[in-house]
């Protein structure tokens, strides 16, 4: 069987802000066309950890290799750098249409009004009725549709998603899932998606990573991982005992 090669590397990272460690991990790898869920409690470090995968900011130790160049903007060129895309927790949306506001990111790389690439991003996430509708009418449900709308036009290779779906009702946050699991089996995307919540990894997920202090503990396929857990804080995060 053919291995499936990485396309993010983590090595021996360090993270610091001041004289706080906020991050320290020896090894990550995310597999081509894989969903990863990174969970952990609140202050674990999953968002740091998303924000140096997308060269956002650079470890202040350590290396993080994409296609295995590392690890600063700087030593990445743009156009690869641009394969990675992040949808934030809280969607920054233009006070626009929806349609202006997906075709945002492909006006700044200059594509212009791409209008067929905008509106199969919109009908992607079931907003074409909504395409000509102001931002700011939006629920939030919505509204973070918009958001990954806006993120899947540029047909990244690798999709990083930080708590898509928090403070969403059930029937908005169904919707986003399932815009997730086509995006990766359709398009082969690689998606790294933080949550806390551990039955949406386990409903997404293909391997699944626990962050807990600053510190990767487990890492290993969502099957065995909630089924056979392997560190005693994974056990106690997935059975709710874990105090923090």
């Amino acid at each position: 069987m053919t291995a499936v090669p990485s396309i993010l590397d983590v090595q021996d990272i360090k993270h610091r802000y001041g004289e706080r460690t906020v991050l320290q991990l020896q090894a990550l790898q995310v597999f081509t066309a894989e969903i990863l869920a990174i969970v952990g409690p609140s202050g674990a470090g999953k968002s740091t950890l998303l924000r140096l995968l997308n060269f956002l900011e650079s470890p202040t130790e350590g290396t993080v290799c994409f296609h295995g160049h590392a690890n600063t903007p700087d030593s990445i060129p743009l156009e690869r750098r641009r394969q990675i895309t992040t949808v934030f927790q809280q969607p920054l949306l233009l006070d626009a249409s929806v349609r202006r506001n997906v075709s945002y990111g492909l006006r700044v790389r200059g594509r212009g009004d791409d209008r067929a690439s905008t509106d199969e991003a919109i009908a992607r996430v079931g907003l074409s009725e909504l395409a000509e509708v102001r931002a700011n009418t939006l629920s939030g449900g919505e509204a973070q549709r918009v958001s990954l709308a806006r993120a899947l036009v540029l047909n990244p290779e690798v999709l990083l998603l930080d708590e898509p779906t928090s403070n969403l009702d059930p029937a908005n946050v169904r919707i986003i899932e399932d815009i997730i699991v086509r995006t990766n089996q359709e398009h082969n995307t690689t998606i790294v998606i933080v949550t806390h919540n551990v039955w949406q990894a386990r409903r997404l997920a293909h391997r699944v990573a626990f962050l807990y202090d600053g510190e990767l503990l487990e890492t290993a396929p969502a099957k065995q991982f909630f089924d056979h857990p392997q560190h005693p804080r994974t056990k106690a995060f997935l059975q709710g005992n874990l105090v923090y």
